[in-house]
Protein backbone atom coordinates (compact mmCIF):
# COMPACT_ATOMS: atom_id res chain seq x y z
CA UNK A 1 0.00 0.00 0.00
CA UNK A 2 1.42 3.40 -0.96
CA UNK A 3 2.10 6.08 1.63
CA UNK A 4 -0.74 8.23 0.32
CA UNK A 5 -3.21 5.34 0.48
CA UNK A 6 -2.10 4.42 4.00
CA UNK A 7 -2.58 8.01 5.15
CA UNK A 8 -5.99 8.23 3.51
CA UNK A 9 -7.14 4.98 5.14
CA UNK A 10 -5.93 6.27 8.50
CA UNK A 11 -7.69 9.58 7.89
CA UNK A 12 -11.01 7.86 7.20
CA UNK A 13 -10.61 5.61 10.23
CA UNK A 14 -10.02 8.56 12.52
CA UNK A 15 -12.93 10.44 10.93
CA UNK A 16 -15.20 7.53 11.80
CA UNK A 17 -13.86 7.45 15.34
CA UNK A 18 -14.77 11.08 16.00
CA UNK A 19 -18.30 10.78 14.67
CA UNK A 20 -19.91 11.40 18.08
CA UNK A 21 -18.35 14.46 19.73
CA UNK A 22 -19.60 15.90 23.01
CA UNK A 23 -21.80 18.94 23.45
CA UNK A 24 -20.53 22.45 24.08
CA UNK A 25 -21.60 26.07 24.12
CA UNK A 26 -19.33 29.08 24.02
CA UNK A 27 -20.21 31.58 21.25
CA UNK A 28 -23.88 30.71 21.47
CA UNK A 29 -23.61 27.01 20.70
CA UNK A 30 -20.59 27.40 18.37
CA UNK A 31 -17.10 26.70 19.69
CA UNK A 32 -14.79 29.65 20.39
CA UNK A 33 -12.24 27.97 18.07
CA UNK A 34 -11.65 24.96 15.83
CA UNK A 35 -8.38 23.10 16.22
CA UNK A 36 -6.30 23.33 19.38
CA UNK A 37 -3.86 25.76 17.77
CA UNK A 38 -6.73 28.21 17.24
CA UNK A 39 -8.22 27.47 20.66
CA UNK A 40 -4.96 28.57 22.29
CA UNK A 41 -5.23 31.90 20.43
CA UNK A 42 -8.79 32.79 21.39
CA UNK A 43 -10.06 31.11 18.22
CA UNK A 44 -8.29 33.52 15.82
CA UNK A 45 -7.45 31.42 12.75
CA UNK A 46 -8.89 33.00 9.58
CA UNK A 47 -5.49 34.30 8.42
CA UNK A 48 -3.34 31.57 9.99
CA UNK A 49 -1.83 28.51 8.29
CA UNK A 50 -0.84 26.27 11.18
CA UNK A 51 -2.96 23.12 10.90
CA UNK A 52 -5.57 21.19 8.92
CA UNK A 53 -8.72 22.82 10.32
CA UNK A 54 -9.25 25.03 7.28
CA UNK A 55 -12.55 23.25 6.62
CA UNK A 56 -13.85 24.85 9.81
CA UNK A 57 -11.90 28.14 9.71
CA UNK A 58 -10.84 29.11 6.18
CA UNK A 59 -10.61 26.57 3.31
CA UNK A 60 -8.07 28.75 1.49
CA UNK A 61 -5.50 28.14 4.25
CA UNK A 62 -5.04 24.43 3.50
CA UNK A 63 -2.78 24.84 0.46
CA UNK A 64 -0.20 26.57 2.67
CA UNK A 65 -0.18 23.79 5.26
CA UNK A 66 1.50 21.02 3.25
CA UNK A 67 1.13 17.31 3.91
CA UNK A 68 -0.17 17.00 7.45
CA UNK A 69 -2.57 15.23 9.79
CA UNK A 70 -3.92 16.48 13.16
CA UNK A 71 -5.69 14.38 15.78
CA UNK A 72 -6.81 15.87 19.08
CA UNK A 73 -9.27 15.78 21.94
CA UNK A 74 -10.60 18.51 24.21
CA UNK A 75 -11.98 17.95 27.73
CA UNK A 76 -14.77 20.49 28.09
CA UNK A 77 -16.40 21.29 31.44
CA UNK A 78 -19.45 23.60 31.48
CA UNK A 79 -21.13 24.34 34.84
CA UNK A 80 -24.79 25.34 34.45
CA UNK A 81 -27.59 26.19 36.89
CA UNK A 82 -31.09 27.66 36.86
CA UNK A 83 -33.43 29.04 39.53
CA UNK A 84 -36.85 30.63 40.02
CA UNK A 85 -37.62 32.84 43.00
CA UNK A 86 -40.39 35.14 44.13
CA UNK A 87 -43.32 33.07 42.84
CA UNK A 88 -46.43 33.26 45.03
CA UNK A 89 -47.83 30.16 43.30
CA UNK A 90 -45.32 27.65 44.68
CA UNK A 91 -43.19 27.11 41.55
CA UNK A 92 -39.92 28.32 43.07
CA UNK A 93 -36.88 26.06 42.78
CA UNK A 94 -33.29 25.71 41.66
CA UNK A 95 -31.20 23.03 40.00
CA UNK A 96 -27.66 22.40 38.80
CA UNK A 97 -27.00 20.48 35.60
CA UNK A 98 -25.40 17.11 36.45
CA UNK A 99 -23.47 16.65 33.19
CA UNK A 100 -20.17 18.51 33.61
CA UNK A 101 -17.53 16.66 31.55
CA UNK A 102 -17.46 16.16 27.77
CA UNK A 103 -14.76 14.88 25.42
CA UNK A 104 -14.69 16.69 22.07
CA UNK A 105 -12.53 15.04 19.37
CA UNK A 106 -11.07 16.84 16.37
CA UNK A 107 -9.41 15.62 13.18
CA UNK A 108 -7.86 17.11 10.07
CA UNK A 109 -5.93 15.77 7.07
CA UNK A 110 -4.32 17.53 4.11
CA UNK A 111 -2.46 16.28 1.03
CA UNK A 112 -0.65 18.39 -1.58
CA UNK A 113 -1.68 17.27 -5.07
CA UNK A 114 0.93 19.52 -6.62
CA UNK A 115 2.73 22.74 -5.66
CA UNK A 116 -0.46 24.82 -6.08
CA UNK A 117 -3.29 22.46 -5.12
CA UNK A 118 -4.29 20.55 -2.01
CA UNK A 119 -7.11 18.28 -0.96
CA UNK A 120 -7.98 17.39 2.61
CA UNK A 121 -10.75 16.88 5.13
CA UNK A 122 -11.67 18.51 8.44
CA UNK A 123 -13.95 16.69 10.88
CA UNK A 124 -15.24 18.84 13.72
CA UNK A 125 -18.06 19.40 16.16
CA UNK A 126 -19.75 22.54 14.86
CA UNK A 127 -21.59 23.13 18.10
CA UNK A 128 -23.91 21.65 20.67
CA UNK A 129 -25.74 21.99 23.92
CA UNK A 130 -26.32 19.66 26.85
CA UNK A 131 -28.20 20.10 30.12
CA UNK A 132 -29.21 17.46 32.62
CA UNK A 133 -31.13 18.84 35.61
CA UNK A 134 -32.56 16.48 38.24
CA UNK A 135 -36.31 16.61 38.89
CA UNK A 136 -38.31 17.17 42.04
CA UNK A 137 -38.00 20.92 42.58
CA UNK A 138 -41.75 21.70 42.60
CA UNK A 139 -44.19 20.02 44.99
CA UNK A 140 -46.63 17.42 43.70
CA UNK A 141 -49.87 18.83 42.33
CA UNK A 142 -48.63 22.41 42.08
CA UNK A 143 -48.13 22.52 38.31
CA UNK A 144 -51.29 20.55 37.53
CA UNK A 145 -53.26 22.88 39.80
CA UNK A 146 -52.01 25.79 37.71
CA UNK A 147 -52.91 24.07 34.43
CA UNK A 148 -49.41 23.36 33.12
CA UNK A 149 -49.21 19.58 33.41
CA UNK A 150 -50.97 16.48 34.73
CA UNK A 151 -48.29 15.72 37.32
CA UNK A 152 -48.87 13.08 39.96
CA UNK A 153 -45.60 13.68 41.80
CA UNK A 154 -43.01 16.39 42.33
CA UNK A 155 -41.97 17.99 39.02
CA UNK A 156 -38.84 19.56 37.63
CA UNK A 157 -38.31 23.31 37.44
CA UNK A 158 -40.27 23.49 34.15
CA UNK A 159 -43.24 21.48 35.50
CA UNK A 160 -42.25 18.28 33.71
CA UNK A 161 -41.90 14.70 34.90
CA UNK A 162 -38.48 13.42 35.96
CA UNK A 163 -35.17 14.95 34.98
CA UNK A 164 -35.02 17.92 32.63
CA UNK A 165 -32.61 18.61 29.80
CA UNK A 166 -31.56 18.40 26.18
CA UNK A 167 -28.64 16.86 24.31
CA UNK A 168 -27.76 18.45 20.97
CA UNK A 169 -24.67 17.48 18.97
CA UNK A 170 -23.67 18.84 15.57
CA UNK A 171 -20.92 17.19 13.51
CA UNK A 172 -19.55 18.50 10.21
CA UNK A 173 -17.32 16.66 7.75
CA UNK A 174 -15.66 19.16 5.41
CA UNK A 175 -13.74 17.80 2.39
CA UNK A 176 -11.58 20.74 1.36
CA UNK A 177 -10.02 21.77 -1.95
CA UNK A 178 -7.58 24.68 -1.91
CA UNK A 179 -5.77 26.36 -4.80
CA UNK A 180 -2.88 28.84 -4.83
CA UNK A 181 -3.56 31.09 -7.83
CA UNK A 182 -0.48 33.24 -7.24
CA UNK A 183 2.57 33.17 -5.03
CA UNK A 184 0.68 35.17 -2.40
CA UNK A 185 -3.02 34.35 -2.74
CA UNK A 186 -5.25 31.29 -2.50
CA UNK A 187 -8.89 30.25 -2.54
CA UNK A 188 -10.65 27.22 -1.14
CA UNK A 189 -13.99 25.48 -0.93
CA UNK A 190 -15.37 22.97 1.54
CA UNK A 191 -18.65 21.12 0.91
CA UNK A 192 -20.16 20.75 4.39
CA UNK A 193 -21.76 17.41 5.25
CA UNK A 194 -23.77 17.95 8.41
CA UNK A 195 -25.06 15.45 10.96
CA UNK A 196 -26.86 16.28 14.17
CA UNK A 197 -28.46 14.35 17.00
CA UNK A 198 -30.96 15.57 19.58
CA UNK A 199 -33.09 14.44 22.48
CA UNK A 200 -35.20 16.26 25.05
CA UNK A 201 -36.45 15.11 28.44
CA UNK A 202 -38.77 16.51 31.06
CA UNK A 203 -40.71 19.02 28.94
CA UNK A 204 -44.14 17.57 29.79
CA UNK A 205 -45.14 20.93 31.29
CA UNK A 206 -45.36 22.33 27.75
CA UNK A 207 -47.73 19.65 26.41
CA UNK A 208 -50.57 22.19 26.30
CA UNK A 209 -48.46 24.44 24.08
CA UNK A 210 -47.50 21.83 21.50
CA UNK A 211 -49.03 21.24 18.09
CA UNK A 212 -48.23 17.54 18.68
CA UNK A 213 -47.55 16.66 22.32
CA UNK A 214 -46.50 13.12 21.36
CA UNK A 215 -43.53 14.66 19.51
CA UNK A 216 -42.49 17.03 22.27
CA UNK A 217 -40.32 15.24 24.81
CA UNK A 218 -38.88 11.91 26.01
CA UNK A 219 -38.74 10.32 22.56
CA UNK A 220 -35.07 9.35 22.72
CA UNK A 221 -32.51 10.48 20.17
CA UNK A 222 -33.46 11.70 16.72
CA UNK A 223 -30.98 12.56 13.97
CA UNK A 224 -30.85 14.83 10.95
CA UNK A 225 -28.49 15.31 8.00
CA UNK A 226 -27.86 18.12 5.56
CA UNK A 227 -25.55 20.00 3.24
CA UNK A 228 -23.91 23.40 2.92
CA UNK A 229 -20.68 24.97 1.72
CA UNK A 230 -17.84 27.09 3.07
CA UNK A 231 -15.67 29.22 0.78
CA UNK A 232 -12.55 31.18 1.63
CA UNK A 233 -9.79 33.48 0.42
CA UNK A 234 -6.33 34.17 1.83
CA UNK A 235 -3.79 36.77 0.74
CA UNK A 236 -0.25 37.44 1.93
CA UNK A 237 -0.22 41.19 1.42
CA UNK A 238 3.39 41.55 2.55
CA UNK A 239 6.00 39.70 4.55
CA UNK A 240 4.32 41.03 7.68
CA UNK A 241 0.56 41.01 6.91
CA UNK A 242 -1.78 38.20 5.87
CA UNK A 243 -5.54 38.65 5.36
CA UNK A 244 -8.27 36.02 5.23
CA UNK A 245 -12.01 35.76 4.74
CA UNK A 246 -14.47 32.85 4.80
CA UNK A 247 -18.21 32.39 4.47
CA UNK A 248 -20.36 29.39 5.37
CA UNK A 249 -23.85 29.04 3.99
CA UNK A 250 -26.72 27.84 6.13
CA UNK A 251 -26.59 24.05 6.34
CA UNK A 252 -30.09 22.92 5.42
CA UNK A 253 -30.91 19.90 7.58
CA UNK A 254 -33.64 17.30 7.49
CA UNK A 255 -36.18 17.69 10.31
CA UNK A 256 -36.28 16.15 13.77
CA UNK A 257 -39.52 14.20 13.26
CA UNK A 258 -39.53 12.95 16.85
CA UNK A 259 -39.55 16.57 18.04
CA UNK A 260 -41.77 18.29 15.51
CA UNK A 261 -44.03 19.32 18.38
CA UNK A 262 -41.14 21.22 20.00
CA UNK A 263 -39.17 23.03 17.30
CA UNK A 264 -40.68 25.64 14.98
CA UNK A 265 -41.44 24.62 11.40
CA UNK A 266 -42.34 21.07 12.50
CA UNK A 267 -38.94 20.05 13.84
CA UNK A 268 -36.64 22.13 11.65
CA UNK A 269 -33.20 22.91 13.12
CA UNK A 270 -30.76 24.08 10.45
CA UNK A 271 -27.17 25.20 11.11
CA UNK A 272 -26.98 29.00 10.69
CA UNK A 273 -24.85 30.83 8.15
CA UNK A 274 -21.74 32.57 9.42
CA UNK A 275 -18.71 34.43 8.14
CA UNK A 276 -15.33 35.49 9.47
CA UNK A 277 -12.66 38.03 8.55
CA UNK A 278 -9.11 37.84 9.83
CA UNK A 279 -5.71 39.51 9.84
CA UNK A 280 -2.35 38.13 10.99
CA UNK A 281 0.47 40.59 11.64
CA UNK A 282 4.10 39.55 12.03
CA UNK A 283 5.06 41.94 14.82
CA UNK A 284 8.59 40.53 14.94
CA UNK A 285 10.37 37.47 13.51
CA UNK A 286 9.24 35.52 16.58
CA UNK A 287 5.80 37.02 17.29
CA UNK A 288 2.52 37.00 15.34
CA UNK A 289 -0.70 38.78 16.35
CA UNK A 290 -3.97 37.51 14.84
CA UNK A 291 -7.32 39.31 14.93
CA UNK A 292 -10.64 37.79 13.78
CA UNK A 293 -14.19 39.05 13.48
CA UNK A 294 -16.99 36.49 13.21
CA UNK A 295 -20.71 36.90 12.61
CA UNK A 296 -23.10 34.03 13.47
CA UNK A 297 -26.59 34.46 12.02
CA UNK A 298 -28.79 32.58 14.48
CA UNK A 299 -31.82 34.38 13.04
CA UNK A 300 -31.52 32.06 10.02
CA UNK A 301 -33.11 29.36 12.18
CA UNK A 302 -36.64 30.04 13.47
CA UNK A 303 -36.52 27.33 16.12
CA UNK A 304 -33.51 29.11 17.63
CA UNK A 305 -34.39 32.78 17.06
CA UNK A 306 -38.19 33.00 17.36
CA UNK A 307 -39.12 34.70 20.66
CA UNK A 308 -40.43 32.44 23.39
CA UNK A 309 -43.30 34.94 23.67
CA UNK A 310 -44.68 34.09 20.20
CA UNK A 311 -48.36 33.38 20.72
CA UNK A 312 -48.69 35.75 23.66
CA UNK A 313 -51.22 34.49 26.22
CA UNK A 314 -52.30 31.69 23.87
CA UNK A 315 -50.98 28.27 24.81
CA UNK A 316 -52.39 25.81 22.29
CA UNK A 317 -50.37 25.15 19.11
CA UNK A 318 -47.64 27.68 19.91
CA UNK A 319 -44.85 25.07 19.81
CA UNK A 320 -43.88 23.28 16.61
CA UNK A 321 -45.84 25.42 14.17
CA UNK A 322 -44.58 27.45 11.24
CA UNK A 323 -43.89 30.41 13.53
CA UNK A 324 -43.78 28.57 16.84
CA UNK A 325 -42.10 29.65 20.03
CA UNK A 326 -38.31 29.48 20.03
CA UNK A 327 -35.35 30.37 22.21
CA UNK A 328 -35.23 34.02 21.15
CA UNK A 329 -31.55 34.06 20.19
CA UNK A 330 -30.24 37.05 18.26
CA UNK A 331 -27.33 37.17 15.81
CA UNK A 332 -23.96 37.55 17.51
CA UNK A 333 -20.74 39.40 16.72
CA UNK A 334 -17.56 37.76 17.94
CA UNK A 335 -14.12 39.37 18.28
CA UNK A 336 -11.02 37.23 18.72
CA UNK A 337 -7.41 38.20 19.29
CA UNK A 338 -4.46 35.87 19.69
CA UNK A 339 -0.70 36.09 20.08
CA UNK A 340 1.80 33.42 19.03
CA UNK A 341 5.45 33.61 20.10
CA UNK A 342 8.32 31.36 19.00
CA UNK A 343 9.93 31.02 22.42
CA UNK A 344 12.63 28.61 21.28
CA UNK A 345 13.45 26.36 18.35
CA UNK A 346 11.06 23.66 19.60
CA UNK A 347 8.49 25.63 21.61
CA UNK A 348 5.72 28.00 20.48
CA UNK A 349 3.63 29.81 23.12
CA UNK A 350 0.11 31.17 22.57
CA UNK A 351 -2.50 33.28 24.36
CA UNK A 352 -5.81 34.78 23.29
CA UNK A 353 -9.14 36.38 24.12
CA UNK A 354 -12.60 35.88 22.61
CA UNK A 355 -15.52 38.22 23.26
CA UNK A 356 -18.98 37.33 22.00
CA UNK A 357 -22.39 38.93 22.21
CA UNK A 358 -24.86 37.17 24.49
CA UNK A 359 -27.64 35.79 22.26
CA UNK A 360 -30.10 35.48 25.18
CA UNK A 361 -32.12 38.36 26.66
CA UNK A 362 -34.21 38.52 29.85
CA UNK A 363 -37.38 38.03 27.77
CA UNK A 364 -36.45 34.41 26.98
CA UNK A 365 -34.87 33.10 30.19
CA UNK A 366 -37.57 30.44 30.77
CA UNK A 367 -36.99 28.60 27.50
CA UNK A 368 -33.22 28.93 27.86
CA UNK A 369 -33.11 27.10 31.17
CA UNK A 370 -32.40 24.07 28.99
CA UNK A 371 -29.92 26.01 26.80
CA UNK A 372 -28.14 28.60 29.02
CA UNK A 373 -25.54 29.76 26.48
CA UNK A 374 -24.97 33.09 28.21
CA UNK A 375 -21.14 33.26 28.52
CA UNK A 376 -19.23 36.02 26.77
CA UNK A 377 -15.53 36.24 27.72
CA UNK A 378 -12.97 33.53 26.86
CA UNK A 379 -9.37 33.59 28.08
CA UNK A 380 -7.07 31.08 26.43
CA UNK A 381 -3.50 29.79 26.63
CA UNK A 382 -1.60 27.16 24.68
CA UNK A 383 1.66 25.87 23.29
CA UNK A 384 3.12 23.60 20.62
CA UNK A 385 6.20 21.49 21.28
CA UNK A 386 8.15 20.13 18.29
CA UNK A 387 8.82 16.46 19.11
CA UNK A 388 10.94 15.87 16.01
CA UNK A 389 11.12 17.39 12.54
CA UNK A 390 7.89 15.66 11.46
CA UNK A 391 5.70 15.59 14.57
CA UNK A 392 4.47 18.00 17.21
CA UNK A 393 2.30 18.15 20.32
CA UNK A 394 -0.15 20.98 20.97
CA UNK A 395 -2.10 21.81 24.12
CA UNK A 396 -4.64 24.55 24.84
CA UNK A 397 -6.59 25.71 27.89
CA UNK A 398 -9.54 28.07 28.09
CA UNK A 399 -11.35 29.68 31.00
CA UNK A 400 -14.77 31.30 30.66
CA UNK A 401 -15.96 33.29 33.71
CA UNK A 402 -19.49 32.95 35.01
CA UNK A 403 -22.20 34.96 33.30
CA UNK A 404 -25.81 35.34 34.47
CA UNK A 405 -29.03 36.43 32.78
CA UNK A 406 -32.25 36.94 34.70
CA UNK A 407 -35.78 38.02 33.89
CA UNK A 408 -39.46 37.52 34.61
CA UNK A 409 -40.73 33.99 34.11
CA UNK A 410 -42.75 33.19 31.00
CA UNK A 411 -45.30 31.75 33.45
CA UNK A 412 -46.06 35.35 34.49
CA UNK A 413 -48.06 35.59 31.23
CA UNK A 414 -50.71 33.37 32.84
CA UNK A 415 -50.04 33.72 36.59
CA UNK A 416 -49.19 37.41 36.81
CA UNK A 417 -45.82 38.87 37.74
CA UNK A 418 -45.93 37.69 41.37
CA UNK A 419 -47.19 34.25 40.42
CA UNK A 420 -44.54 33.69 37.77
CA UNK A 421 -41.64 35.00 39.78
CA UNK A 422 -38.17 35.76 38.48
CA UNK A 423 -35.73 33.33 36.86
CA UNK A 424 -31.96 33.25 36.52
CA UNK A 425 -29.66 31.12 34.38
CA UNK A 426 -25.88 31.07 34.66
CA UNK A 427 -22.86 29.23 33.35
CA UNK A 428 -19.08 29.14 33.53
CA UNK A 429 -16.69 26.70 31.89
CA UNK A 430 -13.15 25.43 31.38
CA UNK A 431 -11.52 23.25 28.76
CA UNK A 432 -8.17 21.52 28.32
CA UNK A 433 -7.13 19.82 25.10
CA UNK A 434 -4.22 17.98 23.53
CA UNK A 435 -3.47 17.23 19.88
CA UNK A 436 -0.78 15.39 17.93
CA UNK A 437 0.27 16.31 14.40
CA UNK A 438 2.25 14.42 11.79
CA UNK A 439 3.92 16.06 8.77
CA UNK A 440 5.58 14.38 5.80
Amino acid sequence: MSGMKRNLVLALAVAAAVAAPGAFATNGYFSHGYGLTAKGMGGAATAMTKDTFGGANNPASMVWVGNRMDVGIDLFSPIRSASRTGSTMGINGSADSDSEQFLIPEFGYNRMLDSKTSFGVTVYGNGGMNTDYPGGQIAAGTCSGLGFTSDTGATNILCGTGKLGVDLMQLVIAPTWSYKFSNTQSVGVSPLLGYQRFKAEGLHGFAGFSSDSTKLTNNGYDSATGFGVRIGWMGKMSDAVTLGAAYSSEISMSKFDKYKGLFAEQGDFDLPSNYNLGMAIKASPETTVAIDYQRINYTDVKSVSNPSTNGGATMANTLGGADGRGFGWGDVDVWKIGVEHQYSKNLVLRAGYDRTDNPITSRDVTFNIIAPAVVQDHYTFGFTNLMDKNSELTMAFSHVPEKKVSGPSLYATWLGAAGGGNEEIKMHQNSLGIAWAKKW
